[in-house]
């Protein structure tokens, strides 16, 4: 049996019809074809599927679709203002925040909601921010550096 969602994606008002079980992620890849979000681990441990549900960080993959139902979803691709990049997508190019790409946009989302609710962060509060997204390329210095540098880029400092 399927059911009838709504909600409210990148700004767009969205309905689909899923089964009881469809979670997030797979509603944002499958049916919307929204595939910057990524489906790694589907346990909620890797932090790869990382979306703002009504602002705050979640892992899309334990979120089901039924229950995004009304609220509003931003995703990777609802950050960039046309061929312009978010200021947290540009520092993470400029700064080396990113490598094989796996982890990027659950890293840029939940640097996304830090900002969005501390724009100025400590480097603690951003280890604390990013310390359900796993990654296996970095080492997480630059993804540091990168968040840091949006930060100060967004707060108008030089930092960027």
């Amino acid at each position: 049996m399927k059911y009838k969602v709504s909600l409210t994606v990148n700004g767009d008002p969205m309905e689909a019809e899923v089964y009881a079980t469809t979670t997030l992620v797979n509603l944002l890849r499958n049916q919307l074809g929204l595939t910057g979000t990524k489906r790694s681990c589907e346990l909620g441990e890797c932090g790869s599927c990382t979306v703002l549900l009504d602002g705050q960080p979640v892992a899309s993959c334990l979120v089901l679709a039924l229950a995004a139902s009304g609220k509003e979803v931003r995703t990777i691709e609802g950050l960039s203002n046309g061929p312009d990049l978010h200021p947290i997508q540009q520092a993470f190019v400029e700064h080396h925040g990113l490598q094989c790409g796996a982890c990027t946009p659950g890293m840029i989302m939940s640097a996304v909601g830090l900002l969005g609710e501390n724009p100025t962060p400590t480097e603690g509060e951003i280890k604390e921010a990013i310390h359900g997204n796993l990654c296996r390329c970095t080492g997480y210095h630059k993804i540091i550096e990168s968040i840091n540098a949006a930060a100060a880029k967004m707060a108008g400092g030089a930092g960027a």
